[in-house]
This record gives structure tokens, C-alpha cells and sequence, in this order.
């Protein structure tokens, strides 16, 4: 008869201590404690104190230039922030901005990091290309498209044979439909490499199955590539997802928030530098922080990628 094996500890040493049973996935978890534990603990401590300043300080009617005249208000500027439509406005063109170029640089990323994964010859040339955009300067981005724009001294009007006096930074629509190109320059490659990482994980076995069973390629980019890329998806959309909403330098450098063009950021900066009101702004950052938080949440849920099953565990 087979012997059986016991899942009992057993002694160890003359002093009859037991030896605990350790699972790899325990062990595993108090790896990454301790590997990330430090890391964790730095970024808590360089964001919570700016955050719970900044909550402090929306609890009062505070103007720098005005110190002494510091009113508690408790939660009234954020009664102030929700109710001006000039908040939901922003937050209206941010969620816009986002939308579209989370969308236009997926689909454009994707092609991408397959020309990137598939590519025979001069791949690390074609990969170094594909990177230039997105090791710009943000700035140095935005002041270049804001110049190829130029009515006068702009290309870009020569190009499309548009009229010497069109100016697109005169209305809204055409402001946005600028930043959000520039945003779409800079960072698809940033999205097409994370997009090659999941490229890269995609089981050649099951792509080669379906072939032999006979899908054609639609249905093997739907139902093979697209589903176990869904990780390295998620991760793209969440960054660049957020990444957007927050967007600053190009509404700042393109239009000067002019045009309605002005995101939550725009408006934090507004009242925080422009009109020293520190309460105010006090109050809708952390508006944006929760917004961004709300966003994040979202992503996460829709996706429901379980990384565990990712990492093959």
C-alpha cells in the first residue's frame, strides 16, 4: 500500500519546535511588502501632507495677500466650487479631452506595437522612432504645435491651403481640437509601448490554433490578442486616462485657459497664483484629487482584470 504524506508539521531539533507551514503565495506577498513597503511609505509621505494641508486650508476664506482676515468657512467653499457652472464646464472639457485622445491613442498605439512586435528588419530603429514624440518636454511639445498654428508664421495653414488669417486658437473647437492633437503626438507612443509589453504576453500557441482552425485575423485580434492583452490595456487606458484629466501646460501654453478652455487644473491655478485665494483653491483641488480617484476606481471596475491570472499564478 502507497504511503501517504502528512500535511502535519513536523518537529524540528531537540527542542520539539514546530516547523509552520509557509505557502509561496504568503511568502510571495511579504516579498513585495517589503520590497515596495519603503517606496510606499516615501510617496505617503510626500502626498498625504500637501493633501491634508490642502484640506485643511479649503475649511477657510483665506487670500494670501490678507492673511491676518482668515475666516473658517468650513465647507462652504465647496459649496461655492460645485455650484458655479464654470467648475463643471472645466471638468466638461477635461472628460472631453480625455475621452477622445485616451480613444484615438489607443487605436493608434495599437497599430504601432504591432508594427513593433512584427517588424523583421532595423526593429530597434523602427522602436526608437516610434519613442522620439513622447521623450519631448511636454512644453516644448505645446509651444511647437501652438507655432505650427501660427496664422502668420505657422505651416500648417499652407499645408491645408486654409486662408493666411485663419487663427483655430480664435474659438473653442478649434483650441481643442489643437491640444488634443498635441496631447495625441506626445503620448501614443508612451501608449504603444505599453501596448507592446502586452503584445509580448499574448500566447503564440492560441494565435497559431486559431489560425489552423481558420479565424481569420478580425477574429483572432478578437478573440485571442485583444483578451489577453486586457492587463496591458487596462494599465494604458488608467494612465493615460488620468494623465489626461489632469491636463495643464498645453491649455496653458496654447490659449492661456482663454475660450473656455480652462480644465479643473486651469482653474486651481487661477485662484491659487493668479488670485492668491488659498482656500478656494484649497477646495478644488482636492475636488480634483477625489474626481481623479473617482475616475481611477471606474477604470478598474470596468475592466476587472484579475493580475494574478496574468502573471500565471
Amino acid at each position: 500500500m502507497a504511503s501517504t504524506t502528512t500535511l502535519e508539521p513536523t518537529k524540528a531539533g531537540p527542542g520539539g519546535r514546530r516547523a509552520k507551514a509557509r505557502s509561496p503565495e504568503s511568502a510571495e506577498n511579504r516579498l513585495g511588502w517589503k520590497l515596495a513597503g519603503p517606496a510606499v511609505a516615501v510617496m505617503l509621505l510626500v502626498t498625504a501632507w500637501p493633501m491634508l494641508r490642502a484640506l485643511y486650508l479649503s475649511t477657510f476664506s483665506y487670500r494670501l495677500t490678507d492673511p491676518d482676515n482668515r475666516e473658517f468657512v468650513g465647507i462652504s467653499n465647496y459649496g461655492v466650487v460645485l455650484s458655479d457652472s464654470l467648475w463643471w464646464r472645466a471638468v466638461g472639457v477635461a472628460v472631453f479631452i480625455m475621452v477622445v485622445t485616451v480613444a484615438v491613442e489607443l487605436v493608434i498605439g495599437f497599430a504601432f506595437a504591432m508594427v513593433m512586435n512584427n517588424i523583421l528588419v532595423a526593429r530597434g530603429l523602427v522602436r526608437a522612432s516610434i519613442l522620439v514624440p513622447y521623450g519631448i518636454i511636454t512644453v516644448v511639445s505645446a509651444y511647437a504645435w501652438l507655432y505650427a498654428f501660427q496664422p502668420t508664421t505657422g505651416f500648417v495653414n499652407q499645408w491645408l491651403h486654409l486662408d493666411p488669417g485663419t487663427n483655430l486658437f480664435d474659438d473653442f473647437w478649434g483650441s481643442i481640437f489643437v491640444i488634443c492633437l498635441a496631447e495625441i503626438w506626445k503620448t501614443t507612443p508612451f501608449v504603444s509601448l505599453l501596448l507592446l509589453a502586452g503584445l509580448s504576453q499574448v500566447p503564440n500557441d492560441a494565435i497559431e490554433a486559431a489560425t489552423v482552425d481558420g479565424a481569420t485575423w478580425t477574429q483572432r485580434l478578437t478573440k485571442v490578442i485583444l483578451p489577453s492583452m486586457r492587463a496591458a490595456i487596462m494599465v494604458a487606458v488608467l494612465f493615460r486616462a488620468l494623465d489626461a484629466y489632469r491636463i495643464f501646460d498645453s491649455p496653458f501654453i496654447m490659449t492661456g485657459f482663454a475660450n473656455g478652455t480652462a480644465p479643473p487644473s486651469g482653474l486651481v491655478y487661477n485662484a491659487m497664483i493668479q488670485r492668491v485665494e488659498l482656500g478656494l483653491g484649497s477646495a478644488m483641488s482636492v475636488l480634483l484629487f477625489l474626481s481623479v480617484l473617482i475616475i481611477a476606481f471606474g477604470l478598474m471596475k470596468l475592466f476587472r482584470v484579475d493580475l494574478s491570472q496574468v502573471r500565471g499564478d
